[in-house]
């Protein structure tokens, strides 16, 4: 059959100037929606959940995000391969190789929608489906498939291939409030995407095209057969075998969702309330110490008191960096007051800071570790220290009695060197010490009278492990700490001497002696106990009681605390190593010391025995003294006189001109407020009626 080509060319200009119309206005129609569309809107990739990371990028705890949603920071490299093979194979096999938009896939679900009347396969891609996240709608109409495709063109302009899937795996949706295959799989399967089985690989790729009807915790089987198919998919594709398709088909689907991990709970909450806004926050915690040092406090505590809990913290002394906080041994206990940090509660140390009371007594000469110390009752005007078993050891070394924690000789040196200097070298290291509101500083505080926190009694301990100079705490890295002036606790010799005499303390049970120096301390009425222990790399704080504040019959730091910290030493992993020696440090015996070294001075008389003997004195005022208050002057407002006496046997009893000034009391001293100038005599009775009086004259 001849054709007649002018005729078809008669016929055939027309139609294609027809269709290059219709093709221009299509055109021209797409560019001015896609112009409409405006640009991109990230805000919605944008909204992460917060994490807390480890030094070496663990995750330690994360947080959903303002709207209560799990969406955690990934990246294509943070997820095993086989999953990312078997998402493409399922989802968009030519990702590679089209530009947001698989012409073939579309014709082919099309061809599959007119010759079934049902949707077989989609024809969407990868990017068409982050498209569609980035901008969620709820509509299914043709326009809204003309957006998504505008969309994914635009997205594959400005991202690369590895950006786009990238943020696929975040915004994924895989049931409730699980977005991105991270938080999938840390809360399906209950471990990071880093390496999974086939199956599990298969169903996180099948989860996100049903999440709702697919979810494993509501509907295993449903989960089961989607995630088949996947498998399937990938066997057909050639991702797999049929010998992993089939094994992978046999294991079993998870049916509940896991707790997020939440390591350092404590530690991660005040990052986070200290600096909100960053995503991303890395500590200085090392994960791997932290989780063991956790399932050490629960450990410890199975059988004992349901309210005890257990704190812990370990810096590392070179650096001043927290490798482990432990708040609590059990942070949901609502029992243990779990939620309450202990590592930051301020108790009462106990015990613990008399090795800081040596150290001032080495640095200032007035002791050594072979200095002879008396322990016997002794008095200090009203105050009677007592040791923690009621008996006595006579004649001492000052090592003797820090090694067994006696009272009276660690009173002996604090009142030689003055409560008032030791609050201030603590003071002057920058912790934190509380006191009683207007109370003036007494030797009580060197048995446990003032308050501190676990971390700052571990930060003392660690500058001693530095040679008593103190270093800031490093709670997180990447964020520069402001600079701080240099501090120290004690000077270099006093520091080893420390260490050397705790080095020998006698262990607990089954512990081995003399690896590390500690100090074990017990608060007043068994309310805290305490054991800290440093070598020359870590320091390690351990804190148990009640964090009400409850005394407990039997809660003694060496019974309680000490195996703690002896155990936690043990899971450091490495070997504890002592303290080099410093320059002029003296190592002698008490028979080869300096004579000013081998007794402690004793200026006034401090046993039982000679203070009752001291005869009852005046001491202030002197007899025949003139006392200016100030009634000579203009004005109705006088000075008032403090009434000072030594010796006797309180409590004693003031009078002036024979008219009590106050009622009978055991201090050594009073304030009497005069009513006029002139000569009065003052007298002090004690409880065995011994006297004493002077004469003065007010002005």
């Amino acid at each position: 059959m001849r054709v007649n080509r002018t005729r078809l060319r008669q016929v055939g200009l027309p139609v294609t100037v027809v269709l290059l119309i219709c093709v221009s206005l299509s055109a021209f129609v797409l560019w001015r929606y896609a112009e409409s569309l405006g640009p991109i809107d990230w805000s919605v990739a944008e909204v992460r959940s917060t994490v807390v990371l480890d030094r070496d990028g663990r995750l330690l705890r994360p947080f959903v995000t303002s709207e209560g949603r799990w969406r955690l920071p990934i990246e294509t490299g943070d997820v095993d391969p086989h999953y990312l093979a078997m998402l493409k194979a399922y989802e968009d096999n030519r990702f590679e190789q089209h530009v947001g938009v698989d012409p073939l896939a579309m014709m082919r679900a099309a061809f599959q929608l007119v010759r079934n009347g049902t949707v077989v396969s989609g024809g969407s891609t990868l990017t068409m489906q982050v498209a569609r996240l980035l901008e969620p709608r709820d509509e299914r109409t043709l326009w809204a498939k003309l957006r998504q495709i505008i969309r994914a063109l635009q997205l594959e302009r400005q991202l690369t291939k590895d950006q786009v899937l990238k943020l696929y795996l975040i915004l994924a949706p895989y049931g409730g409030n699980l977005e991105g295959a991270r938080a999938a799989s840390l809360s399906y399967f209950g471990r990071e995407p880093k390496r999974l089985s086939l199956a599990e690989a298969a169903l996180l790729v099948a989860l996100p095209q049903a999440p709702e009807l697919r979810r494993p915790d509501r509907d295993a089987s449903a989960a089961r057969r989607a995630r088949n198919r996947v498998l399937e998919r990938a066997r057909a594709r050639g991702v797999i075998n049929i010998t992993e398709a089939e094994a992978a088909k046999a294991e079993p689907v998870p049916q509940k969702r896991q707790a997020f991990p939440m390591l350092a709970a404590h530690a991660a909450e005040q990052a986070v309330a200290n600096m909100p806004s960053l995503k991303i926050q890395r500590l200085s915690i090392d994960a791997r110490l932290q989780s063991s040092l956790e399932r050490l406090a629960r450990e410890r505590l199975e059988r004992l008191d349901q309210r005890l809990s257990i704190a812990m913290v370990i810096i590392h002394n070179a650096t001043g960096e927290i490798r482990a906080q432990v708040g609590s041994s059990d942070y949901m206990s609502r029992e243990r007051a779990g939620a309450i940090d202990m590592t930051q509660a301020v108790r009462s140390p106990g015990s613990a800071l008399k090795p800081f009371i040596y150290s001032l007594a080495f640095e200032n000469g007035i002791a050594h570790p072979e200095t002879l110390l008396d322990d016997r009752p002794s008095r200090y005007g009203i105050y009677q220290p007592e040791n923690f078993d009621l008996g006595y050891q006579g004649t001492v070394t000052a090592r003797r009695a820090l090694q067994l924690s006696l009272n009276v000789p660690a009173v002996e040196l604090l009142n030689e060197l003055g409560p008032a200097r030791l609050l201030a070298r603590l003071h002057q290291t920058g912790v934190s010490i509380a006191m009683p509101k207007d109370a003036a500083p007494g030797l009580a505080i060197g048995l446990g009278g003032l308050g501190i926190t676990l971390t700052d009694l571990t930060r003392l301990y660690s500058g001693l492990a530095r040679g008593g100079e103190m270093s800031p705490l490093v709670r997180r890295l990447g964020v520069p700490a402001p600079p701080e002036p240099t501090r120290r606790i004690a000077d270099p010799v006093a520091a080893w001497y420390v260490f050397d005499v705790l080095r020998g303390a006698p262990p607990p049970d089954n512990a081995l002696a003399g690896r590390i120096a500690f100090k074990t301390g017990t608060s007043y009425g068994y309310r805290d106990a305490w054991a800290v222990g440093y070598d020359r790399n870590y320091t390690v704080g351990v804190w148990v009681g009640r964090p009400d504040g409850t005394a407990v019959p039997g809660l003694v730091g060496r019974v309680m605390a000490a195996p703690v910290l002896f155990d936690a030493f043990a899971r450091i992993g490495i070997e504890p190593e002592a303290l080099p020696i410093p320059p002029f440090a003296l190592q002698a015996t008490t028979a080869t010391l300096p004579p000013p070294l081998r007794h402690v001075r004793q200026d006034v008389p401090k046993t039982l025995a000679a203070t009752i003997q001291a005869p009852l004195k005046i001491t202030f005022p002197l007899d025949g003294s003139r006392v200016d208050l100030g009634f000579s002057g203009p004005g109705n407002e006088h000075g008032a006189l403090a009434l000072k006496s030594s010796g006797g046997i309180p409590p004693l009893t003031w009078m002036v001109d024979g008219a009590p000034v106050d009622a009978a009391t055991l201090r050594r001293e009073t304030v009497w407020s005069p009513q006029g100038a002139g000569f009065v005599r003052l007298s002090v009775i004690d409880a065995r009626g011994a006297t004493d009086s002077v004469i003065i004259r007010v002005e």
